[in-house]
């Protein structure tokens, strides 16, 4: 049976260093057997990787690659708090807010980036919510958070 680790590696992926956060919060925290993090925007050496409205300015297929970039950065926290990527049991929960056009109504499709991901490398079933807002911070296409067992 393969590792977390390993089969992030098998989709030429490895955890990047927890995103510095933007304003007055920490990237995750423990309660008890759960961590939950922040709200993960899709940022790559600091920098939202893609900015805009989902269904005028980015499409949903670049939305749902930014949703699963959102999420490997919401890993990598809860991994850093976890004590490392195996001490992560499962994934109980998973929120990918989406901002988007008002005629946009494909969020549950843009989150499946971050639940295909975070299933594959973790390997667990997860409740979720795919919820469409006017706008997020740093004007990023979408923000991810999760809640694991550890």
């Amino acid at each position: 049976m393969s590792t977390a680790t390993e089969r992030l590696a098998a989709l030429g992926l490895e955890l990047p260093p927890v995103p510095a956060p933007v304003a007055a919060y920490i990237p995750a925290i423990r309660v008890g057997d759960l961590i939950w993090t922040s709200g993960q925007l899709p940022t790559r050496d600091g920098k939202v990787v893609e900015t805009g409205i989902v269904g005028s300015r980015v499409s949903p297929e670049v939305a749902t690659e930014m949703a699963q970039l959102a999420a490997l950065n919401a890993l990598a926290a809860a991994a850093e708090v976890a004590g490392g990527l195996e001490n992560i049991k499962r994934i109980v929960k998973v929120v990918v807010y989406v901002a988007s056009d008002p005629a946009f109504i494909a969020q549950p499709q843009v989150a499946n980036g971050a639940s295909k991901l975070l299933g594959e490398v973790i390997g667990s079933a997860h409740a979720r919510s795919a919820v469409g807002v006017a706008v997020l911070p740093l004007n990023a296409p979408v923000e991810v958070e999760i809640v694991v067992e550890a």
